[in-house]
């Protein structure tokens, strides 16, 4: 059974080093369909102590809902030398500034994220849209329908979040992005709304959901 158990978590620790996307639970499951539940499920845990435990310049980390092997983060300084992104990769400041709200006020309309910027946004969530950082979740009962947007699973793998409920506060996130705190985001604390986020009353699923299309 030992040696059973170090052959399945070598197998894990394999596939969620190759997986390109953190690797769920599910995937997992559905890859290893020929192994019990009980023992992946062991496996995995046994395999998340070791990597707790060891040292050096990766860890395991549970991060948009599956698992990834990433560097350490007092480590990201040195390995971003051995990058050079493209300027093109890079987000703007004012796509960083409307993420953030479509972030903290999802699902949110275009000319609700116009309002609370103070600016016309509908460029920039196109941006968002492309880099799948965002996506179309419905459209608002309200006249001219105007699609709903909310933040999407590449978003958190991308910033390194678990789920939504690991948003730092608003004020941390517009000091790290060098933004001050637009009022209607600093009315209260959006991470006290429910999470997952829901539409909201008045608002109903559209043809174009998932689209990309931007309104």
């Amino acid at each position: 059974m030992i040696d059973a158990l170090a052959d399945l978590k070598a197998t894990i620790e394999a596939l969620i080093f190759a997986s390109p996307d953190p690797l769920t639970l599910k995937i997992l499951l559905k890859t290893l369909d020929d192994e019990p539940r009980e023992h992946v499920e062991e496996a995995l845990a046994a395999l998340r102590r070791d990597w707790d435990d060891r040292p050096g310049g990766l860890q395991l980390v549970e991060v948009a809902g599956g698992y990834q092997i990433v560097t350490r983060p007092e480590l990201h300084d040195r390995v971003r030398r051995l990058f050079h992104e493209h300027s093109s990769q890079r987000l703007s400041v004012q796509a960083l500034e409307t993420l953030a709200v479509i972030a903290y006020r999802q699902p949110v309309t275009g000319p609700e994220i116009a309002e609370i910027r103070g600016v016309n946004t509908s460029g920039v969530i196109g941006t968002l849209v492309d880099r799948r950082l965002v996506k179309v979740v419905g459209r608002k009962a309200v006249i001219g329908r105007p699609f709903l947007y909310a933040t999407t699973r590449e978003f958190l793998d991308r910033f390194g979040l678990k789920d939504l409920a690991d948003l730092p506060k608003v004020e941390d996130m517009a000091e790290a992005l060098g933004m001050e705190v637009p009022p209607a985001l600093a009315a209260d604390d959006p991470r006290d709304a429910a999470l997952p986020f829901e539409p909201p009353p008045g608002s109903v699923p559209g043809p174009d959901a998932g689209s990309g299309k931007v309104h």
